[in-house]
């Protein structure tokens, strides 16, 4: 495919000479074919080239010839297609050292891995000697220009996130790399937030020009899905009449597309670790629509022991069972003020070395109105969570911080203090939409087996909730909230809750130990 490079002709400045390039640039007739382009580059690296490779470079190859407007490369995740393209944009340069690409990713910071990526391959590549510009300011860490015969506005590639300005770019080729991730994705509004900042993509696109979307899907409202999801409003599909390469890890008889890096083993690892739904779109390319997921309860395995602690020789012991627990995150969710609305959960969820997860305790708090002349409602509440704390010698609890939960840390603080324990407060902000922050929560854990419920969990609401629960809403889901909070929080070391005469913790580790030094400080 021919690509415009607009206004190459330009006339220039008979008064300004261009310096000289340290290397001739090279000639196109001399660079090889995309394919080799990228054999001889992993040569380099002392890399073979894997058959999945050789096929995704024959495929742009094609895409570059063809005289198509748009392609889309749907790969699965650490398929190395990142690592592709910068290599075909290197070459593309090689081979027309005039032309335009802007790399447009979700993040500033991910279009500018690229670029960097693409500046180290020209570097270094045989193919691409002369290709370095003279002067050091023109090959900067977001967008750099190649010793080129045109006199062009624009560099030869530049890096934007998208949320930066584009407007008055202008580009020969434009590639979207990973556009569509979590942050873009996860809301209606930021769907058509999306759709409406790619659609800018083509007042900068010059005629005759390619458009090259890469990436996986993240939603069931994908960007790159083929079929018309007419509930979004849309008449076509959002990438409809580009030419598409898909890839998934597995092929039609179920083998790995990549043996050499994806074996059974480590597929098996990865779908247990991401959970089904995260793996048929992550690694699958087939995202299932949320309206489909539900939570199991049979898939919690029930336990009846207490939690058991103990110390000796100067250290602390907490276990369930015959199982040593490693570390514990408690999670308050608050509401209070109408007896028909949200219910205000607190929930603890303990971890062992084997990586389960163990939801020992959920209470739906309550607010006994014959009390409250005494006791305002808030620090009744509070009052509550941290006997809670005690009963479970957690060392922390976040506060999830919705409406009512700014003030809160400061009374529970207040609270723990009075009660004598050593337990922080920590207020943390859900910004996910609920639905979301649930099913990635819940779903490989339940599909992995390793999350276990205390036979009292059943005679709470929660399990109620787990079967009533679907995403398109109309069930309560208050403690699912809770726990799916304690399930995503980076676990916590905990400390003994008592405030200790000699400082103890229950977590794994070792003593301390005085060594002896040669030297003064």
């Amino acid at each position: 495919m021919k690509l415009s490079t607009g206004k190459r002709n330009a006339a220039k400045c008979c008064t300004h000479k261009k310096p000289a390039a340290a290397n001739p640039p090279p000639v196109a007739s001399s660079i090889p074919d995309f394919p080799r382009f990228v054999a001889d580059w992993n040569s380099l690296q002392r890399q073979s080239t894997p058959a999945l490779h050789v096929r995704i470079a024959i495929w742009l190859q094609t895409q570059c010839r063809s005289g198509g407007q748009g392609a889309v490369l749907l790969a699965f995740r650490s398929s190395g297609k990142s690592t592709l393209m910068g290599l075909f944009c290197a070459w593309l340069l090689a081979k027309d050292a005039n032309l335009r690409v802007l790399v447009l990713a979700a993040e500033h910071a991910l279009a500018r891995k690229m670029v960097r990526n693409v500046k180290r391959i020209i570097e270094r590549h045989p193919a691409t000697v002369g290709l370095k510009p003279v002067k050091t300011e023109q090959w900067a860490s977001d967008q750099f220009v190649v010793a080129r015969t045109a006199e062009l506005r624009d560099p030869s590639m530049l890096a934007k996130g998208l949320s930066g300005n584009i407007t008055g770019t202008r580009a020969d080729v434009v590639i979207c790399d990973d556009v569509e991730v979590p942050n873009t994705c996860d809301s209606v509004a930021k769907r058509e937030d999306l759709r409406e900042r790619l659609g800018e993509l083509d007042y900068i696109l010059v005629p005759g020009g390619l458009q090259l979307y890469i990436g996986t899907p993240h939603t069931y409202y994908s960007i790159y899905a083929e079929q018309l999801r007419e509930e979004t409003g849309e008449t076509v599909p959002f990438l409809d009449g580009f030419a598409r390469l898909k890839i998934p890890l597995l092929d039609e008889s179920g083998a790995s597309v990549w043996p050499e890096r994806f074996d059974a083993a480590r597929i098996e690892a990865v779908r247990k670790r991401t959970g089904p739904r995260k793996f048929q779109a992550q690694m699958m390319l087939e995202p299932v629509a949320e309206t489909a997921s539900r939570l199991d309860p049979d898939r919690l395995i029930v336990y009846d022991e207490p939690l058991h602690y103990s110390e000796g020789n100067n250290a602390a012991i907490v276990a369930i069972g015959e199982r040593r627990m490693l570390s514990a995150t408690c999670w308050w969710d608050p509401a209070y003020g109408s007896p028909t609305g949200d219910r205000s959960v607190v929930a603890v969820v303990f971890t062992d070395a084997q990586g389960h997860y163990w939801l020992h305790e959920i209470r739906y708090l309550e607010s006994p109105r014959e009390e409250l002349g005494k006791l305002d409602e808030a620090s009744h509440f509070c009052r509550q969570v941290a006997a809670f704390a005690a009963r479970n010698r957690v060392p922390l609890v976040t506060i999830e911080q919705n409406g009512v939960g700014h003030f809160l840390p400061s009374i529970l603080r207040r609270e723990l203090a009075e009660a004598g324990l050593a337990c922080g407060v920590l207020a943390a902000a859900s910004t996910r939409v609920k639905v979301l922050r649930i099913l990635d929560a819940f779903d490989a854990r339940l599909a992995a087996g390793v999350l276990h419920a205390h036979r009292d969990v059943w005679k709470t609401p929660f399990i109620v909730e787990m079967r009533e629960w679907r995403p398109v809403g109309g069930a309560r889901d208050d403690g699912l909230d809770a726990v799916a909070g304690c399930l995503l929080a980076e676990p916590v070391r905990v400390e003994p809750i008592e405030r200790p005469t000699a400082k103890r913790s229950w977590r794994a580790g070792g003593q301390a130990h005085r060594a002896k030094t040669d030297f003064s400080v």
